[in-house]
Parts: C-alpha cells; structure tokens; sequence
C-alpha cells in the first residue's frame, strides 16, 4: 500500500470527497512547536508503472499547520488551520504563487481544526486554542459568528453529517457543547471525561451517536437524546486518543489514532470492540481518515513523517 514521506511531522490527513485517489496532508516543522508548515496534496496511483502516491502539489507556510478540510463545493479548493491562528484558503486549479486565495485572521492563538459543512455546503467552522469555534463563509472577510463558551482550547469543532445547523466541539475544558447556530448559546453540554477531549466525530448514520476520545486514554460513544451516560466506552489505547473518525460506510466501524503511536479500528457495538490495531507508525499517531468513496480505504498520518494509505484488514507496511 502507498506510504509518502512528507519533509516535517504530520499532523492530519483527509481523503477529497470529489476523487477517490485524492488526499491531502496537513503538516508542521519541529513537532508543530515552531517553525513552518506544509500542506501537500497526493494522488494514488492504480498504474504499476507510476509510484503508488505522487504529489499534486504543496503550499508552504511560515507557521504549522494542525489540520486541513476540503471543500464540498468545489473541488479544487481545501482550508488549512494554521499555527499562527489564521484559516487559510488554496484552490487547486491556480498557480502556487497565486495561493493561498484567502487567509481569515481572526483567532488569537492556534487554529487546531476546520470542517467543512457537509449538507449546506457554503461554511466551515474554525476551532482554536483561543477557546473559540468560528463560522465563516467564503463570501465573507470576517466569520459571520464566534462561539465563547469553552474555558479551554477547543481542539476540535465537527458539523452534524445531517443537520446543517448543528456542530460538536470538544474542549481541553473536558466538555463536548453540541451547538446550533440559529440559537444564541450551545443546546447541550455533555462532561464527556475527566480529563481533556482531544477529538469527536459524528456517526454517519445515526445524527443521534457522537464519539469522543481524550487524554484518558478513552473512547466514549454518546446518544445526544440521553447523554448523562455512554452507550460504550472502548478501552486499548495506551495513551492520549487523539483523533476519532466513524466510518461513512458501516453505521458500527470507527478509527482512532493515538499518542501510543497506533491506529485501531472498532466495532463499539459488540462486546470485544477491537477489530484491528495498526502498530506502523513509529512516532505519534495523529491523523487519520476513512474515503468517503472507497470502502474500507484508511490513510494516517504521523510524527514519524509518514503517511500510510491501506485497505482496512492488510498490513498498512506491506507494499
């Protein structure tokens, strides 16, 4: 399976929603402590005579950057959260001298994530290390509503797969705040871990289920309709999850990446939950995706510079 050398530590790792060979990388110098970022953008390769993955393109930043969410609008176009707290926007279709096209500089610390609206398809929101969610839209300089509730870094901000007015945040406060934006505070305040939440997802299937994964070394699966408790919590991480990602093709299949340096895949509808872990990556695991558009395709992404593409149940090394 295709495995990519990126030159600085990658920090995230999305599949484009439009092509299905198509991912892009979110990556930072010096473990994202200082220094520039890069974001590329890889093609796969079925033709046995090309390598398995080329790179398309790359953009250089002067600061790190966290994590990247394309379009699903246009499909040349992603948004990168950046070190220095903008959101910067690229478009495949110009120049890199032309790009980035646009940089929102809001946020007054790190941007940590961006998502893309899934159902409206115009807006992305925006979290922070400044305990803030941002909503913008391409046709407007400034975000058109910043969400203040968290007391800590916001490491995470996700749209519902179904309501396009509804979105999850996880915070370093220990809270996930489910929000809706036509209303004026957040709708829901789930004490999801005693310790920070680093991650949340959406389930594809059911609008009701939200998982999240923390600093505790858990992962919690939550019905919004009855949250005082988890329906599941999956144990076998070693240390911190970082990032959680149910599968858009199996209503029970999610991934999560850890500081434990593995990615595991989950069933957390059936007892023994751990379906697969994946130990091929030698430094921490911190991105990972699962393709929209092809079943059981997963890519992580690492400290260890790498980024690993495989078929869910093959060995992510095996060329």
């Amino acid at each position: 399976m295709p495995i990519f050398k990126t030159p600085f530590n990658g920090y995230s790792v999305k599949f484009s929603p439009f092509y299905e060979n198509r991912l892009a990388v979110a990556t930072s110098q010096n473990f994202g402590i200082l220094g520039n970022g890069r974001l590329h953008v890889l093609d796969l390769s079925h033709d046995p005579s090309l390598p398995p993955i080329t790179e398309l393109a790359a953009y250089d930043t002067a600061d790190g950057v966290y994590d990247l969410a394309w379009s699903e609008s246009h499909d040349s176009l992603l948004v990168a959260a950046v070190a220095d707290g903008s959101v910067k926007l690229y478009d495949l279709a110009l120049p890199p001298t032309q790009n980035p096209i646009r940089s929102f500089q809001e946020h007054t610390r790190e941007t940590h994530s961006v998502d893309y609206n899934p159902v409206r398809r115009d807006s992305f929101i925006s979290s922070s290390w400044d305990d803030t969610v941002k909503l913008w839209t391409l046709d407007r300089p400034t975000s058109v509503r910043t969400f203040k509730e968290h007391a800590y870094c916001v490491y995470s901000a996700v749209w519902n797969p179904r309501h396009a007015d509804v979105f999850a945040s996880a915070s370093g406060d220990c809270t996930v705040r489910i929000w809706d934006v036509r209303e004026p505070g957040s709708t829901m305040i789930l004490a999801a871990h005693d310790a920070e939440i680093l991650t949340c997802d959406w389930n594809k299937y059911d609008e009701c289920l939200i998982a999240t994964g923390s600093v505790d070394k858990s992962i919690k699966v939550w019905d919004v309709r009855n949250y005082r408790v988890p329906i599941t919590v999956l144990n076998g991480h070693g240390y911190a999850v970082r990032k959680v990602k149910f599968s858009p093709h199996s209503r029970n299949l999610m991934v999560s990446c850890s500081y434990d340096m593995t990615v595991c895949a989950w069933d957390f509808m059936v007892e023994d939950a751990l379906v697969s872990r994946y130990d091929h990556h030698t430094e921490f695991a911190v991105g990972v995706d699962m393709s929209v558009l092809v079943e059981g395709l997963i890519a992580s992404t690492g400290w260890d510079e790498l980024v690993y593409v495989w078929q869910h149940g093959t060995d992510p090394r095996a060329h």
